[in-house]
């Protein structure tokens, strides 16, 4: 049995959870999981929204690279299970980059959270926040 199908099957099993869990909402702001730009990274709901819209072609990348692995042992010669394992690969990647792009431009459009201010200050710059002192 040839493992080059472990690479498309390695990949997309990881994409399913991930973009199940941005399209339902319940993939948490990480460094490590989902679509993680500067858009999506500046507030805890631009990150949810940019996976939201992600999440879809990311469950659809995962299951082409699930569904290419096992179809791909199904074959009957070498030069096939390579063919079909390549191209599930390859379609892994081309739709994870697509979702990775829907999602960064759907962070974007999330207007920029309001800037904290200070405790006891209202945005004046009196000096009652400390801005002014050394």
């Amino acid at each position: 049995m040839n493992l080059v199908p472990l690479a498309p099957l390695i990949a997309g099993l990881p994409l399913v959870v991930v973009g199940l869990l941005g399209l339902t909402g319940r993939l948490p702001r990480n460094r490590f999981g989902g679509v993680r730009t500067a858009a999506t990274m500046r507030s805890d709901e631009a990150f949810r929204v940019g996976n939201k819209v992600a999440g879809l072609p990311t469950v659809v990348a995962g299951a082409v690279g699930v569904l290419g692995a096992v179809l791909a042992w199904a074959m009957p010669s070498v030069g096939a299970l390579l063919t079909v394992a390549v191209l599930a690969f390859a379609g892994l990647v081309v739709i994870t980059l697509g979702a990775g792009v829907l999602g960064n431009r759907a962070a974007e459009a999330v207007p920029e959270p309001a800037p904290e201010v200070p405790a006891g200050c209202a945005g004046c710059q009196c000096g009652g926040c400390g801005a002014f002192s050394a």
